[in-house]
């Protein structure tokens, strides 16, 4: 089984080499398109308005002056020898749930995966912030491998990637799995003005930390209850239960 394995957080990130460390425990052939630096927050961006360049790491390990929906492209029309059949993205420093997952280069690449034909699986692990970041990689280095087994098993129907979190606690402290929907923050994100030397204004995206409501069987709940979030992802956004109440109103009676 080809593997391929990329981030948003960048090719040297820390959860990258424990990704790598889990896909070695499915398969021996590794490949690793990964971006340049941390492209957080990007989603499912292109790179279009500039060239990039792929740099070889080490034997079938790049990385690539892009966004994580670039690496995927570049891994499968250029840098990867033969077919890939999984896509593993992460692992992410920080949860990647509710519709936050939008934002998430994580996902997006689990995203691109889907979209040319190959099972992806985004993995992201949470953690605290006090200051620093304070991240349990050994939980997903821990769960990680049996999790994964057990995916693969799995018949994923067409169009549907898995997005799996992990909770910000040890390994020994997770209260098991759920099979979770996607939940629904408050929007989070707020604006810090500052001044530059000469008096001139920038700004700073910067997440305000809104609780959400409770929100049961949702991916939201599972990681607030230390269990694994297991979120099966579409690619299909269509309301498919508003389409009659829309056609009702827009479509002229026949």
């Amino acid at each position: 089984m080809r593997i391929l394995l990329t981030n948003d957080d960048g090719i040297n990130a820390p959860g990258l080499e424990v990704l790598e460390t889990l896909a070695r425990t499915l398969s021996d052939d590794i490949w690793i398109v990964a971006p340049e630096t941390d492209q957080s927050g990007l989603a499912h961006s292109l790179t279009l308005s500039h060239p990039m360049r792929a740099r070889k790491v080490r034997d079938k390990a790049w990385s690539v002056t892009g966004t994580p929906t670039d690496c995927v492209i570049m891994a499968v029309r250029e840098l990867v020898d033969g077919p890939i059949d999984l896509v593993l993205s992460g692992v992410n420093a920080g949860q990647n749930i509710g519709d936050y997952i939008t934002y998430s280069g994580t996902v997006a690449a689990a995203i691109e995966g889907t979209l040319l034909g190959i099972r992806s699986i985004a993995l992201s692990q949470a953690f605290s912030f006090d200051g620093h970041r304070d991240v349990p990689w050994d939980t997903v280095a821990t769960l990680g491998p049996d999790l994964l087994k057990r995916l693969l098993e799995i018949n994923l129907p067409e169009g549907t990637l898995l997005n799996v979190n992990f909770p910000n606690c040890s390994a020994a402290d997770v209260q098991g799995e759920t099979i979770a929907t996607q939940g629904k923050f408050d929007h989070g994100l707020g604006i810090e003005k500052r001044q530059d030397g000469r008096g001139l204004s920038y700004y700073w995206l910067k997440f305000i930390g809104e609780q959400p409501g409770e929100q049961p069987g949702s991916d939201i709940e599972a990681l607030a209850q230390d269990r694994v979030a297991i979120t099966p992802v579409r690619m299909d956004m269509t309301n498919h239960a508003y389409l009659d109440d829309l056609r009702s109103a827009l479509e002229p009676t026949r």
